[in-house]
């Protein structure tokens, strides 16, 4: 595979979260994983940046576990960025930001990555 660089937006610490074992599952998959969290340093083991800005580009996918609201305040980072695609994790849609993707030619999927990753589409999101 070729090597496909996924930031995780919301990654947390904690290995209850759902960012968390996403974090862990594209690690075991083979993808390169930037964690992103404000104020962790490691997670599962993965140097982890502060703010979108500090994530090494280029980026393939960003995937979201934030909520809207924080996206709201986050949108002119994510479209900074530009990554390939965006996953809107379960509760993470934002229409404004959809709508902003869109505009940017960003393309988007409202999916779980957990569920893409363990049914083998996380590469074509189907």
């Amino acid at each position: 595979m070729p090597e496909h660089h996924v930031a995780v937006l919301g990654a947390s610490p904690k290995p209850e979260r759902f960012s968390h074992r996403a974090v862990v599952k594209l690690r075991e998959a083979g993808y390169r994983v930037t964690p992103v969290h404000p104020r962790a340093a490691e997670i599962a083991g993965l140097p982890a940046v502060a703010d979108l800005a500090g994530v090494p580009r280029p980026v393939d996918t960003l995937t979201l576990y934030v909520g809207p609201q924080r996206l709201r305040a986050l949108q002119d980072d994510i479209l900074a960025l530009r990554p390939g695609r965006v996953i809107f994790n379960p509760g993470t849609a934002t229409p404004e930001l959809q709508r902003a993707l869109d505009t940017a030619g960003i393309p988007w999927l409202a999916q779980c990555t957990l569920v893409l990753l363990d049914s083998g589409r996380f590469l074509d999101g189907t």
